[in-house]
């Protein structure tokens, strides 16, 4: 951890395609309306950086934080449907800001709006990933934020780092960048410990990166846990994240000319095919099965197919094709993909060998439970 990577750095700076995402804290002024004057800025580097060679894909925040402060509201209402009503309203001047910044340098944007069932069906996953690549073919800035106006707690992407993340798979960005109002990953929580020192670099699969990591603000609902999280989606895609200071000045041209800047977590080597990406984004999942330690052993390390031999117990209701997870004895998650077969069925047949299922069931529509190529590991 923290060895140099400068040469990784002026790599990214280059790279073609950029995610951007720009927290709550930092588009609203803490969440007293929004910091038009910062926006208009990181809209002119954005602009710069695209006209050096580049795509530029902007994940914003501050719907819910502008809207309170058009309602007067001194604190994010705790409601959901309160929260909603604040979306809708601060969204109008969010993507109007957005819009007005791109203008003035003489650059269109066009608005996304996601939210989980956007992730979670294969055809509107392709869909959003078509129309976003379609946008950066005609020099148009896509300005996303989740559609906090009908996504319920239970299936919202959960905080827009999450949705850079997936944006970053569904665009094969090669750099994610997340401006938050922190230098980027300390050492400890720089609010309690003076002693706290910046991580420049590391490795996205390094253990003590998420450990370190700490809990959001009040306007924000991510903190730099959440950052991390990000970061390990978009490495799916193979796309590195830097965690750097939105209030830096020039923070996207020092991050374009390879400068050491932030906190970069490097994701080489780490990516998975586009269909596991979205095994992978699919959040919401139907059902869940305890397998056993050698099942557990056999998915992690040989990178083979479930069988219904290596399940123990079945929760929850799925029909065939739906999304389960997959837990150890321990109770964590090893992988996640696609059932062959219905939560009755599984039940009926767990603990036992393929050759078995016909007996049992009276067919067989597959010989595994989840294949290999329906499987992702968390």
């Amino acid at each position: 951890m923290d060895s140099g990577n400068d040469k990784l750095r002026e790599e990214l700076g280059r790279a073609k395609r950029w995610v951007v995402k720009i927290g709550s804290a930092l588009a609203t002024r803490q969440g007293m309306g929004l910091n038009i004057p910062a926006i208009e800025d990181w809209a002119g580097q954005m602009v710069e950086v695209k006209r050096g060679g580049r795509e530029v894909v902007v994940v914003t925040s501050g719907s819910v934080a502008e809207g309170c402060a058009r309602m007067g509201w001194t604190s994010r209402p705790r409601n959901l449907h309160q929260l909603q009503a604040a979306a809708a309203i601060g969204q109008m001047g969010l993507v109007r800001a957005w819009e007005l910044a791109f203008k003035k340098y003489g650059m269109q944007a066009a608005q996304i709006l996601l939210t989980h069932e956007d992730m979670a069906s294969r055809e509107r996953y392709l869909n959003s990933r078509s129309t976003l690549w379609t946008l950066l073919e005609l020099d148009v800035f896509p300005v996303i934020n989740e559609n906090d106006t009908v996504a319920t707690e239970e299936i919202r992407l959960g905080d827009n780092d999450t949705l850079a993340g997936l944006v970053s798979n569904l665009t094969d960005a090669d750099l994610m960048i997340i401006l938050t109002d922190q230098e980027g990953l300390m050492t400890a929580d720089p609010r309690v410990d003076p002693a706290a020192r910046l991580i420049h670099n590391a490795a996205i699969d390094d253990p003590q990166i998420t450990a370190i990591a700490g809990e959001g603000g009040a306007w924000g609902r991510g903190g730099m846990r959440t950052k991390i999280t990000a970061a390990k989606l978009a490495a799916r895609s193979e796309t590195s994240t830097i965690i750097a200071a939105g209030h830096r000045p020039d923070v996207l041209r020092d991050i374009a000319a390879g400068k050491q800047v932030g906190t970069l977590l490097a994701a080489r080597g780490v990516g998975m095919a586009a269909r596991k990406q979205w095994l992978a984004a699919s959040l919401h999942v139907k059902g869940r099965l305890t397998i056993d330690a050698g099942a557990a052993r056999v998915l992690r390390e040989q990178g083979r197919s479930l069988l219904a031999v290596g399940v123990t117990t079945v929760m929850g209701s799925f029909d065939r094709g739906e999304l389960v997870a997959c837990f150890d004895p321990e109770g964590r998650e090893v992988a996640r993909g696609l059932t062959n077969y219905s939560s009755a069925e599984v039940a009926a047949i767990k603990g036992q060998p393929t050759a078995q299922f016909e007996s049992i069931l009276g067919f067989v529509h597959e010989p595994e439970l989840i294949h290999r190529d329906n499987l992702v590991l968390v």
